[in-house]
């Protein structure tokens, strides 16, 4: 398939931006704009930052699992970008309204302390590990703007920011979280102050720390570089669990502490 031209990019993108300013959702781009390459998809994500008028403040990773893979019907990972005014710190509640997926996930979020431009070679997990400052908890409530977001494909979906909507970060793990084994790490969700889901570290391409490399060198591929000071959230730990306005989600990691946060 060919790429996208400039304006096509530019029309899907206003669609995009238009039906997730008002709200509303489609059921495909049209086909004249529609991307069937993974580089149009990002370019069309670039686009949808820009006429948003938000910076990207870091980057989400969609479909860690075989079971999230199948459930959306794509082959693999998909990386989103987060948008300034999406992510909230704690004490922040996150916005419910008009969610069509209405689920909360509990994931592994990483900032980067240097950057990791892109290039020629891949890079390997120890490397990015040691351009990582921090790690936190995070609770993401993903959406789509598409009405069956699970049969319009990957590049539609990495359009649509890989289903990024709200992205709630805890404070930082002290650095023990360097000596643990996250894929083995389990982490529980309660609602309401009931057990809801049990999860682990390797639900998230087999460790987060994977994950996280997963995503450097698929921006990488696109000629796209993670920036210093960015997040990255790593994906589910758990099966999405359902969630209504007024719960409060808590998500406990054990050793390295609980967040929570209220859906407003």
């Amino acid at each position: 398939m060919p790429k996208l031209t400039d304006s096509q990019i530019d029309e899907a993108a206003g669609i995009l931006w238009s039906n997730w300013a008002g709200a509303r959702r489609i059921d495909a781009l049209p086909p004249g704009c529609r991307p069937h390459l993974r580089a149009d998809g990002y370019a069309i994500q670039a686009a949808i930052a820009s006429a948003a008028g938000q910076p990207t403040v870091g980057w989400k990773i969609a479909a860690t699992s075989v079971a999230g893979q199948r459930h959306i019907e794509v082959d693999g990972p998909l990386a989103g970008r987060l948008h300034a005014n999406r992510v909230l710190g704690p004490g922040s509640p996150i916005p419910f309204v008009n969610s069509l997926m209405k689920v909360a996930e509990a994931e592994f979020c990483f900032r980067l302390g240097a950057s990791l431009p892109p290039r020629d070679r891949p890079y390997g997990v120890d490397e990015v590990m040691e351009a990582v400052a921090t790690a936190h908890p995070s609770i993401e409530t993903p959406d789509s703007r598409f009405e069956d977001f699970a049969r319009v494909g990957a590049p539609q979906l990495i359009a649509d920011t890989a289903c990024a909507a709200w992205l709630a970060i805890g404070p930082a793990f002290d650095d023990s979280w360097r000596s643990i084994d996250l894929a083995a790490h389990t982490v529980e969700v309660t609602i309401n102050g009931h057990h809801a889901r049990s999860g682990i570290g390797r639900a998230a391409l087999g460790d987060p720390r994977i994950a996280l490399t997963w995503i450097a060198n698929e921006l990488s591929g696109h000629g796209i570089g993670l920036e210093a000071g960015e997040y990255v959230t790593t994906g589910t730990c758990i099966v999405p669990a359902p969630i209504a306005s007024g719960d409060s989600v808590t998500v406990d990691y054990g050793v390295l502490g609980t967040f929570s946060v209220v859906i407003d």
